[in-house]
């Protein structure tokens, strides 16, 4: 990221957020396809609600890491929850086979983990992302 500030119509921004959360019992259920899959429903749902992904990586099956870019005017509440619940419900209709591992309907746990991301370590965080494999299932 060369120019780290983002000019909007009424303000100046840089605000990156490092955005964790995981499956449901922690349940190994995201094979490297649908780990793939996830990685374009993220993009879609970062691309419409006006949000960048930066990166994203599903790791030990069981998690999934994001580096996201947001504007001011939204919220990590928001974002945590069109990335979780968005993608959660195209994964269980598209892959119901994932419905075996898990009960009453939901993939991803309840909650999550976040935090701010300032330029110093943003470099950091992206090199930690990108270190998260996939487990071969």
């Amino acid at each position: 990221m060369e120019n780290k500030y983002i000019h909007g119509r009424t303000c100046v921004y840089n605000l990156n957020y490092h955005i964790v959360w995981c499956t449901k019992y922690r349940r190994k259920v995201l094979t490297p396809e649908i780990s793939a899959r996830l990685v374009e429903l993220l993009n879609d749902v970062a691309s419409e609600k006006g949000f960048t992904l930066v990166e994203a990586k599903v790791g030990e099956a069981d998690h999934v890491h994001c580096f996201v870019s947001a504007p001011p005017k939204l919220s990590v509440t928001d974002i945590a929850r069109w990335l979780k619940g968005i993608s959660g419900r195209h994964l269980l209709m598209e892959y119901p086979e994932i419905r075996k591992k898990l009960w009453k309907g939901h993939l991803w746990n309840g909650s999550y983990f976040v935090e701010s991301i300032g330029s110093t370590n943003e470099e950091n965080i992206l090199r930690y992302i990108e270190r998260q494999k996939n487990v071969q299932l």
